[in-house]
This record gives structure tokens, C-alpha cells and sequence, in this order.
């Protein structure tokens, strides 16, 4: 006896979604050497410990090595590093040892077109140093980070005097006066002391509830404090440079200060904006590819608002954005003065008010978020008032 379909009757149609694309983590950096260990084909390469940079070829007198001795010693300790190579003509430049063939170098590469291979070859990394970096090297790579794409910032140490001096022109005050906004630099007679913070910074980056941090007060492992006066202090505050030091009577802190970018920002919100341009980005995207389309309506823009609102509640999550009162200019209907209950809004001008050109063009209307940061504390004044 033959049976009839029951799809005649009931029809049942699986649709599975299709994935989301991967979030970029911001929570690997970069350390670019001169050592012959990794080759041309693989100019990069990612490690999770010491042991397999050591199984790899490196050797405990490599800058490289030395550097993620820092970088894996941090407080959070990262779970990845990318080590990148720079081609140097050197005794070791026929060499490619991690392949065990020979091959000619023609010339020495410029930092700047190692980073640019470094990239066009791995795109997971978000921070980068480079060991034993020149002055003029420490600003090529600043000009680099500030227009990459994808996103990224510079850790650089110096232990030129002329930086603890104040003198004109040192290395801080240049990157200052150019406004460089995605590097940070830290005065240190530890060689690569900086990149011990900048593991500090990759390794605390989980994403995870009131993750946020600041990095002043940090301790760097592995690094010694800088016996600083408080005039060579203040030398470096005024240029934004960072620096390691003791503090209290007994030496009882050792504490990373102050955590800014040359600029002026300070490193934290430099790292949690970047993340949430890239989530909101990616997040947009996901949602007008994984529909059969988004109208060009009220409901078509709420659509999109509320792929914004989730990436803002994570923001909220992990302590980067709280309530607070805007004390920014007038945005559509938010005044200056305004209380924001969530910490942010999600504003957009509406569809009837577009030009037909940007209707013909299928333009969204723009939106705006206006966020209010957390912030950190980073000093504390306390009066006490004494009655007998």
C-alpha cells in the first residue's frame, strides 16, 4: 500500500540563518622584530606562550623574545601575540630559517612596509610595537596607526633623557604638537617596558560584565620603576608621556601612570570606541545582508536601531557607557543639559523629511548616538573635618 506525502498537508521549510560575520577582538597585539626566524611567505605568526615562540626558533636573546617574556607576564595575561618580521640586511639575511631555505635579501625594508605587510598578512592584530624603534621609526609608525585600516595604535618605549628633561623636540612633545591620537608611548630604562601595559591591555579586553578599565595604577611585571623626580614627572605629564614609578612612603606602589594616548585621550576610550564602530558596523551589515531588504521607512530605520541598541546594552555590559546628564551640543531632540537614563540614545531624522535624491540613492536616514562615557577616577581628594 502506498502512503501520500505529508507534505500536502503540513510543509515544513527550514530557513538557517546565516551566520554572523566574526567580531574583530581587539585583544592581540603585535610585536615586530628584525630577527631571522619567521619567513617572507609567513611574515607573521601567532603564538599562545613562550614555549612555542621557543620551539619556533626564538631564543631568549632575541628582542622578540624578550618582549613577550613582558607581554605574557602581565597581570591579565593575553592568550595571543602576533609576531611579525621586518627584513634587515644583516649577517643573518640569506636565511629563512623557519623554512630551512636560502633567499636573497635585495635591500632593507622600511618599518613602514613591514607594517604593511604585516597587515595585508594578518588582520587579527590591534595594537603593535616595534622592538629597539629609532625615533624617526616611532613616528613612521605613528603616521601609520592613525589612518590604518582596520584600526589599530602604537605602544612605544624610549629611554631618551631629553624626554625627562622637557627639552624641545624630544620624542612626546613632537607626537603631541601632531596630534597623534593612536599612540602611546612610555619612559622606561626597562627595555620594552611598554609593551608589558600593552599586554596588561590585550589580556583585560574579555568583553565580559564591567570588564572596562583604565590603565593607570596597573602594575607592569617584569619592569623596574624609573626613580623619577617630580620635575621629570611633570615633564612627562605635560607631553603625555606615560611612565612606571613608585609611590607611597614605603615604596608600597608600583603603578603604570596615566594611561594617554599623545594626544591627550586616554587609552581606554581610544580601545572601547574602536570596538564599538567595529560591533555596530559589522552588526548593520549582518542585518541588511541576512534580509530580503530593509525598507526605506520608519520601520525600515527602527529595524536598524535596534541592531544598534544591542551593541550599545554590551557597551553599558562590560561598564564603558553609563546613565549621565549631556553636556554635549543639541542633537535632534537631545538638549545639552538632558538626562540620559541608559547612558546613550539612538536618534535619526525622519524618512519624510529626506530629499528625493537620497531616497533615489536608497540612503538611510542619518542616526545618531550620542553615548555618555563611565569615565574612571584617577585622583581623590579627601577632607576630614576633626571636632573634640
Amino acid at each position: 500500500m502506498s502512503n501520500l506525502k505529508l507534505d500536502d498537508i503540513v510543509k515544513v521549510i527550514i530557513n538557517l540563518s546565516p551566520k554572523s560575520a566574526v567580531r574583530k577582538g581587539f585583544n592581540v597585539a603585535l610585536i615586530i622584530g628584525d630577527s631571522n626566524v619567521i619567513s617572507t611567505e609567513q611574515r607573521v605568526v601567532l603564538f599562545s606562550g613562550l614555549e612555542e615562540m621557543a620551539e619556533a626558533g626564538f631564543t631568549e636573546n632575541m628582542p622578540e623574545y624578550q618582549a613577550a617574556q613582558l607581554y605574557f607576564s602581565a597581570e591579565k595575561k593575553p592568550s595571543r601575540l602576533a609576531v611579525g618580521r621586518r627584513y634587515q640586511l644583516n649577517n643573518q639575511s640569506k636565511k629563512a630559517k623557519a623554512t630551512g631555505e636560502t633567499e636573497e635579501i635585495k635591500e632593507s625594508e622600511t618599518i613602514l612596509q613591514a607594517l604593511q605587510a604585516c597587515r595585508a598578512k594578518n588582520t587579527d592584530w590591534y595594537a603593535v610595537s616595534y622592538c629597539n624603534a629609532t625615533k624617526q621609526e616611532i613616528f613612521d609608525i605613528a603616521s601609520y596607526v592613525e589612518t590604518a585600516y582596520p584600526s589599530c595604535v602604537q605602544f612605544f618605549t624610549t629611554s631618551d633623557s631629553d624626554t625627562i628633561e622637557g627639552a624641545e623636540g624630544n620624542v612626546f612633545e613632537i607626537l603631541k604638537q601632531k596630534s597623534y591620537r593612536r599612540s602611546i608611548g612610555q619612559y622606561s630604562q626597562t627595555p620594552y617596558a611598554v609593551v608589558s601595559i600593552m599586554g596588561y591591555a590585550m589580556g583585560a579586553n574579555t568583553a565580559t560584565i564591567n570588564s572596562a578599565y583604565t590603565l593607570k595604577f596597573k602594575t607592569e611585571v617584569g619592569v623596574i620603576p624609573d626613580d623619577l623626580s617630580s620635575q621629570q614627572a611633570t615633564n612627562l605629564v605635560k607631553n603625555n608621556g606615560n611612565y612606571y614609578v613608585r609611590r607611597g612612603s614605603d615604596d608600597n606602589y608600583n603603578m603604570f601612570e596615566n594611561g594617554i594616548m599623545s594626544d591627550g585621550t586616554w587609552f581606554d576610550e581610544i580601545l572601547n570606541l574602536d570596538m564599538l564602530a567595529n560591533n555596530m558596523q559589522m552588526s548593520i551589515m549582518d542585518l541588511l545582508k541576512s534580509r530580503p531588504k530593509i525598507p526605506q521607512t520608519e520601520a525600515g530605520v527602527l529595524s536598524i536601531k535596534l541592531v544598534i541598541k544591542s551593541d550599545l546594552d554590551k557597551a553599558v555590559k562590560i561598564g564603558f557607557i553609563a546613565p549621565g546628564v549631556w553636556n554635549g551640543p543639541d542633537i535632534l531632540e537631545l538638549s545639552q543639559g538632558d538626562t540620559m537614563p541608559e547612558g546613550y540614545m539612538i536618534l535619526s531624522e525622519p524618512i519624510s523629511e529626506q530629499s528625493q535624491a537620497d531616497r533615489d540613492a536608497r540612503i538611510a536616514p542619518p542616526i545618531y548616538t550620542p553615548l555618555k562615557l563611565a569615565g574612571a577616577v584617577h585622583s581623590v581628594v579627601l577632607q576630614i573635618d576633626v571636632n573634640r
